[in-house]
């Protein structure tokens, strides 16, 4: 058995080899932690996550006593078909609509070879800042016909031993809708998805739509991930007739609704009666704050709402919430990273939660995500789960969401896929003299 240093020992650690960390601090499903050790099989999954295992078998035991060991971050809403079009795709309104008319000519001359290239640089800049999963809505339209599912859909079987990536089959209605084309081609771009979406609201026919959608969902035997209501316009909103659907097609459980931006523009009393019934049908949210901070609010004369749905009061009711990306470097959104700390905190910020909810935070980009993504079983620090995780120096959870790490190891399946040290160097005051 071989002990080193932490540093040179987890980055040395090779492909397909099962090791041994010991005395890190693991964050558990529940947001508990504890001193616990980790063995990864060869396989790339968890053999056990426990206190004082024997490790004496290992080929490789690595101490990383006072390091921090988070499950891996899952992004459960991306548009990596979109991801950095952003000097291409102008949008001076800076507004939703706006957005997607730019994107929409653009996705006209996106080839196969155009998307590919962006997508898998997203995807990379993504595991190297901790997510190893990733769920992509893909338009399928008449102006992206099947080039973007079917290149993702490349993407995600062939890097499959690298990141989970899970794909929607997001079928985007526009003005002119045609819905012939829609029944037609919506089979077979479920087909090659992992899940079935779309956008009601801008829906010349928002039931036929649904309809249509959940049909094919339960046709396929596959989940239903909506855009649903992002907006503010409180005296419009598809939530009664999405969760009547859910329940007349047997989809609890099985639905994720999101941005849901309108709730934050109803009523208290109205929102407390639609909370309850996403409660009651097991539908998941995701809340997507880059987005709906920039796209909403900007035709208000007054301050404008923040844009974000009711975050702080869907977790505190129970209700799993969880929080993405969205956009990255687009017309829909200029920014990002890929990095989910950094949506944890805006989420902490702008929706409200309080300073003592940071490992709410954390949660709504690891558990949460997970479960809506039909990965809870896959994900996590236990035995029999996929080796998805990240080693920090961070004290805690609430340090590892306030501030992010200066050192950090990325594992994906067992594997390390990237590691990041911020070092600082000091520099000496020195005096030259003049002319020297």
């Amino acid at each position: 058995m071989v002990r080193d240093n932490p540093t040179a020992s987890l980055a040395n650690l090779a492909a397909g080899q099962p090791f041994a960390l010991t005395g890190g601090t693991v964050i558990h499903d529940d947001g508990t932690q504890s001193t616990s050790d980790i063995i990864v099989g060869a396989d790339g999954r968890f053999v056990a996550v426990e206190p004082f295992l024997d490790t004496t078998d290992c080929g490789i035991c690595v101490d990383i006593t006072g390091m921090l060991v988070s499950p891996g971050f899952v992004d459960a809403h991306q548009h990596l078909d979109k991801t950095g079009v952003l000097r291409f795709t102008p949008n001076p309104s800076g507004t939703l609509q706006g957005a997607r008319e730019a994107f929409a000519k653009y996705a006209r001359t996106a080839g196969p070879d155009d998307i590919h290239k962006r997508a898998t640089r997203t995807i990379e800049r993504c595991l190297s800042r901790g997510t190893t999963a990733i769920r992509s809505h893909i338009n399928v339209d008449k102006d992206a016909a099947f080039h973007g599912i079917e290149t993702l859909a490349g993407i995600r079987d062939a890097e499959k031993d690298r990141v989970t990536l899970q794909l929607v089959a997001f079928m985007t209605p526009h003005p002119g809708q045609d819905f012939d084309w829609l029944d037609r081609n919506i089979d077979g771009a479920v087909a090659l998805a992992d899940a079935v979406g779309g956008t009601p609201a801008v829906s010349e026919d928002p039931p036929r739509y649904l309809d249509i959608l959940f049909s094919a969902a339960v046709k396929a035997g596959k989940p239903v991930d909506l855009h649903l209501d992002e907006h503010l316009n409180a005296g419009v909103h598809l939530l009664d007739a999405a969760l009547d659907r859910v329940e007349r097609f047997g989809m609890q459980g099985r639905t994720v609704f999101s941005h849901v931006s309108v709730l934050s523009a109803l009523p208290r009393r109205d929102f407390q009666q639609i909370a309850e019934r996403i409660l009651a049908l097991d539908v998941g949210v995701v809340t997507l704050p880059a987005a709906n901070l920039y796209l909403q609010g900007r035709d208000y004369e007054m301050l404008p709402p923040r844009g974000l749905t009711r975050v702080a009061e869907m977790h505190r009711a129970g209700i799993t919430i969880a929080t993405a990306s969205d956009n990255i470097q687009d017309p829909f959104v200029p920014t990002g990273s890929g990095d989910m700390l950094e949506i944890a905190r805006w989420t902490l910020l702008a929706g409200h939660l309080r300073g003592d909810e940071l490992a709410a935070a954390h949660r709504m980009i690891t558990t949460a995500p997970a479960r809506l993504m039909g990965l809870a079983k896959e994900h996590g620090l236990k035995g029999g789960a996929c080796a998805d995780f990240v080693v920090t120096d961070c004290a805690d959870t609430d340090t590892l969401v306030a501030g992010g790490p200066d050192r950090a190891w990325v594992f994906s399946k067992g594997r390390l896929v990237s590691q990041t040290i911020t070092a600082s160097m000091r520099v000496e005051n020195s005096h030259v003299r003049e002319g020297a």
